[in-house]
């Protein structure tokens, strides 16, 4: 008779249960302790504050890294697992924010969800630094126009039009260092290259582009007329063109005026009725495909052109054609 033997499988389970179930409570308690100091506030007696970017487009892991990195929360994986768990990386705005370490995780991540300390500004290709200066004014706080148009002599044509997400406490310096690192972007090592194969300086390429800019609507046309002022300016012959005795003219409330016969007869550098060769320098920010339309300009057989009251181009070939052209499409 075989003799029966214990059932050993319950106590055994029980002891090879009891480790494991201590382990897990243990790592649970020290995820709950360590879950509960990790979203704190980094310092809730805090009273300062610094300026936080986010980068359009920029990763939320990146973020999370940066915020730890400038001591503003205390661990980027918490942060990460709060924003995830409650769907905010959708909602992040690019931007600048105000932000404490007196703030916990969640209310940094709302925060950079709830609005930006940043406003988006346009400013159109063919604006002189006067009307940007103008918008800067009437968008931000406290901005000081007078001293943004003092740290932008010489440069314009350098403003590169464009929307720019613009700080609303920013001050002229920052303004304009966001002006420059986007035109370094733009004109870039290539296009400085294309300058160099057409024999041009930047300068140059950037006062022809802003003639056209002023004088042109559309890509064909100002491939076009770049052709003629490049041409005219190779035969020295004057450029001709009215932009240019508009911003001599041009003041607040109408930068732009109508101009008369009696106006291109004015005494100015600027003037290319009277003086030969480019003006001093550009006479408004131009954008990409103007500068483009020097770079690659249309070679043809016009010397004038003229845009009727409805913005069309109509070119010429002789100084006849031209007053037939004028006669036609500008006199009543």
């Amino acid at each position: 008779m075989t003799p029966k033997r214990k059932n050993t499988t319950g106590l055994s389970l029980k002891r090879f249960n009891l480790p494991i179930l201590f382990l897990v409570l243990t790592i649970l308690v020290a995820c709950f302790f360590w879950w509960r100091w990790a979203v704190t506030p980094l310092n809730s007696g805090s009273a300062f504050t610094q300026t936080f970017v986010v980068k359009k487009g920029e990763s939320l892991s990146s973020i999370a890294v940066r915020l730890e990195e400038t001591q503003l929360i205390r661990n980027s994986i918490a942060f990460k697992i709060f924003v995830l768990s409650k769907g905010l990386s959708t909602k992040i705005q690019a931007g600048t924010f105000s932000l404490s370490p007196s703030l916990s995780s969640d209310e940094i991540a709302y925060t950079l969800t709830r609005g930006t300390a940043d406003i988006w500004l346009t400013f159109p290709e063919g604006w002189r630094r006067e009307e940007v200066a103008q918008r800067l004014g009437s968008k931000l706080d406290n901005f000081n126009s007078i001293e943004f148009l003092n740290l932008t002599k010489g440069k314009e044509g350098e403003l590169f039009p464009d929307t720019y997400l613009v700080p609303k406490q920013a001050s002229s310096s920052m303004v304009l260092k966001l002006f420059e690192k986007n035109f370094s972007l733009k004109f870039d090592r290539t296009l400085e290259k294309e300058a160099q194969k057409a024999g041009l300086s930047k300068k140059e390429v950037l006062i022809l582009a802003s003639l056209i800019e002023r004088e042109t609507k559309s890509d064909e046309d100002r491939a076009i007329v770049a052709g003629i002022l490049i041409k005219r300016g190779e035969n020295d012959w004057p450029l001709q063109i009215d932009a240019t005795v508009q911003y001599i003219l041009g003041k607040k409330g109408n930068w732009w005026p109508q101009i008369n016969g009696g106006d291109l007869k004015i005494d100015s550098l600027y003037n290319t009725y009277k003086n030969k060769g480019l003006p001093p320098g550009p006479i408004c920010n131009p954008g990409l495909a103007s500068i483009k339309a020097v770079l690659y300009p249309q070679k043809t057989d016009f010397w004038f052109y003229l845009s009727d009251k409805t913005g069309k181009m109509h070119y010429a070939k002789t100084n006849e054609e031209h007053n037939n052209n004028i006669r036609k499409y500008l006199v009543d």
